[in-house]
């Protein structure tokens, strides 16, 4: 069997990438209710509901435990992995986030006041993290979709 069809038939890595492209896809769907406005940047980026980094990360869990069991270090890896990526999404990403709308409003400030050099086009990008809500939900989907991979 060939690298790629060995890569194609690995089932821990397509529950992961399934994984991410739902919560990514339920991200847009999301956004697009929520905002009336489709934006195909949802698509591949971070930030918003459900949090796709979550959803990766708990799907990659949860095939390691069916594919090697809860005793495995394949395991142990991927549940260590997820946590601290969780962490990251809620903790530190979610704070650049907030630091950067802030930073935005302040360069706005300044725009009205024609002082700023600095265009809309450098804008900093304001969602790059997560709120705990967000995080769980993601969590619970990649789990959902782990499941799923292996009851069928």
């Amino acid at each position: 069997m060939s690298f790629f069809q060995e890569f194609l038939n690995n089932t821990v890595f397509l529950t992961a990438v399934i994984g991410w492209a739902v919560a990514q896809l339920l991200k847009t769907i999301i956004h697009f209710i929520l905002t009336k406005e489709f934006v195909a940047e949802r698509m591949v980026g971070s930030g918003g509901m459900p949090s796709s980094h979550s959803s990766t990360v708990c799907a990659l869990a949860t095939a390691s435990f069916y594919e090697f069991g809860p005793g495995s270090f394949e395991f142990a890896i991927a549940a260590i992995f997820a946590i601290i990526v969780m962490y990251d999404a809620r903790g530190v990403r979610r704070e650049t986030g907030i630091q950067a709308k802030l930073l935005n409003d302040i360069l706005k400030t300044f725009e009205s006041m024609g002082r700023s050099e600095i265009s809309a086009h450098d804008k900093l990008k304001e969602f790059v993290g997560h709120t705990p809500l967000q995080v769980l939900i993601g969590a619970l989907l990649g789990i959902l979709i782990g499941v799923l991979m292996y009851a069928f």
